[in-house]
């Protein structure tokens, strides 16, 4: 066999590193740093394709040993598809050519061209249908191309400038590299981006939290680019690798670790995430079931007139949201807003929590990403607070295992912290009627854009959890009753002093009491100028 499929032989941590910074460049030829997350539907699936093609290869090289040329491989493959795990339709003419150099030699109409190969590779796997057929790359818009020849030609040929086969690197290391290319989009994204990106370093700390066992199913109602579903997967990898080889079992010849992986789930409602969600699990090397639709007012996984549960749930819905109305809440069939909780008034972060507890089987737990105004808001007024009502019931209820405060400047979308809340629907007896509250805040290394938590902090945030561990001035144990005298307050700062003088308090945190307490004094005026106009004053 005489592939001129070239292979390099780098070491791990450079091949990490390079893989990184070149995956960023190729994404940056088209226009340049400043306008490359512009372009992130173009440039996502392409890469994506690359990878596909040259496993494609590696499995053409594979049955070429076998059967002694790649034109039979060809052939075989062409007649099986069940041979490999992706077919793909595209054959050069000499077939010792890498698959890509299909896509590489293209020279006139590139964009037609190329989103013809990529609508045969879709209409061949269908797994890939919607994914990445979607993008036309001969688009127009008011007559002129979205992305012309030149450009698209400086980008195929930057994407054809490393191998991307099984030899070349571990689907964890273009996994871990395609996610930082998503984080870079996110930079460059602005609001937008927390609709399909959470930081690395938070999913990480919600995925050892939630402690994943072989064979879980796991659950996010609102995935994104499935990053959360994924930290999870690789947290159990990593788990299971530092276990003694009886503990995970070996294969009959003793061939490296056996275990179930987890069964992931997602639902996305926005198309061009959804397909992202998808290709970042396949480049994962990854199954998982990620459908696209409205999860609120249309959740797709069902069982019969109920949701379908799960041993965990991990997500990140949109913060504050204001479009559900009281109207969603009522029209629900699905048993998730139970009375005594139900709507929260006009912000829909426990609604989501409501989902989200609907959706755990009887040991289920979660961890649930929100607004840290959805762990006070309501709490010290005397006024009736729907929001604070829910928040009530689900601690009365027992059903919080903690809170987490993040530090500042995380998210894209936002400079304000965020908290993490843990559910749990089986608390060990020791832990019930309480609740285990850490103040992240300072656990951050100042970060250009955005602030992140460094990975000795990431190990200690969940080592602390899950030990439930007191440290002062980070972390405590709460009552029911303190946290009822508190008027349902469970943001960890109200209990957790990090500073030495004042408590420190977000500023973000702050304005959004202000605007709460603003709200209030509003709707007070209203009711008082009734009285009045009623008794004639």
């Amino acid at each position: 066999m005489n592939s001129k499929v070239e292979k390099t032989a780098t070491k791990p941590a450079e091949k990490d590193k390079s893989l990184e910074t070149w995956i960023w460049d190729a994404a940056c030829s088209i226009r340049g740093a400043k306008d490359a997350a512009k372009y992130k539907e173009f440039i996502l699936p392409l890469i994506f394709t690359k990878r596909l093609c040259d496993v494609f290869d590696d499995e053409l090289n594979r049955i070429a040993q076998e059967v002694g040329l790649r034109a039979k491989a060809f052939k075989l493959v062409k007649h099986d598809k069940k041979l490999v795990r992706f077919y793909l339709p595209l054959e050069p003419k000499n077939p010792d050519d890498a698959v890509w150099s299909v896509i590489r030699t293209l020279s006139d109409k590139i964009g037609e061209g190329l989103t013809t190969y990529l609508r045969a590779i879709a209409d061949a796997n269908p797994l890939l249908k919607g994914i990445i057929d979607r993008v036309d790359f001969n688009a127009t818009t008011h007559g002129q191309r979205d992305i012309d020849d030149d450009r698209l030609s400086n980008l195929i040929e930057a994407i054809s400038a490393k191998r991307l086969g099984l030899a070349d690197v571990e689907p964890d290391i273009i996994g871990r590299s395609y996610e930082y290319l998503i984080r870079k989009f996110a930079e460059g994204s602005g609001q937008s981006a927390g609709e399909f990106y959470t930081p690395a370093e938070v999913g990480l700390v919600m995925a050892r939290i939630m402690d994943i066992e072989p064979g879980m199913d796991v659950y996010d109602p609102c995935c994104g680019s499935a990053g959360l579903l994924i930290k999870c997967e690789l947290v159990l990898n990593e788990k299971m690798a530092s276990l003694p080889s009886p503990a995970r079992g070996r294969g009959a010849e003793g061939e490296g670790k056996k275990f179930a992986p987890a069964k992931l789930y997602g639902q996305e409602n926005e198309p061009g995430t959804w397909a992202m969600a998808n290709m970042n699990m396949i480049i994962h090397d990854m199954e998982g079931e990620i459908q696209i639709g409205d999860t609120f007012r249309k959740p797709k996984f069902r069982k019969g007139n109920r949701l379908q549960t799960f041993d965990r749930v991990v997500a990140n819905p949109m913060w504050n949201q204001t479009e559900f109305k009281e109207k969603d809440y009522d029209a629900d069939e699905l048993d998730r807003f139970p009375k005594g909780a139900g709507y929260p008034g006009g912000k829909a972060d426990w609604g989501w929590m409501q989902h989200i507890l609907a959706s755990l089987n009887d040991k289920g737990r979660a961890a649930v990403v929100l607004d840290t105004g959805a762990a006070s808001r309501g709490s010290g007024n005397a006024n009736t607070n729907k929001e604070k009502d829910v928040r009530r019931w689900f601690v009365e209820q027992d059903l919080i295992e903690g809170v987490l405060y993040l530090p500042e400047n995380l998210f894209y979308n936002t400079t304000a912290p965020g908290i993490v809340i843990v559910l749990n629907k089986a608390k060990p007896k020791e832990r019930q009627g309480k609740l285990f509250l850490i103040n992240a805040s300072r656990e951050f290394v100042k970060g250009d854009p955005k602030n992140y938590i460094p990975e000795d902090a990431v190990a200690r945030i969940a080592k602390t959890f899950t030990a439930w561990k007191e440290v002062e001035k980070y972390s405590r144990i709460v009552t029911r009753e303190e946290i009822a005298k508190n008027d349902f307050n469970i943001s960890p700062s109200r209990y957790i002093h990090t500073g030495e003088g004042e408590e420190y308090r977000p500023i973000a945190e702050i304005v959004e009491e202000l605007e709460a307490l603003e709200e209030e004094a509003i709707s007070t005026n209203v009711v008082l100028k009734s009285i009045l106009t009623k008794i004639g004053a």
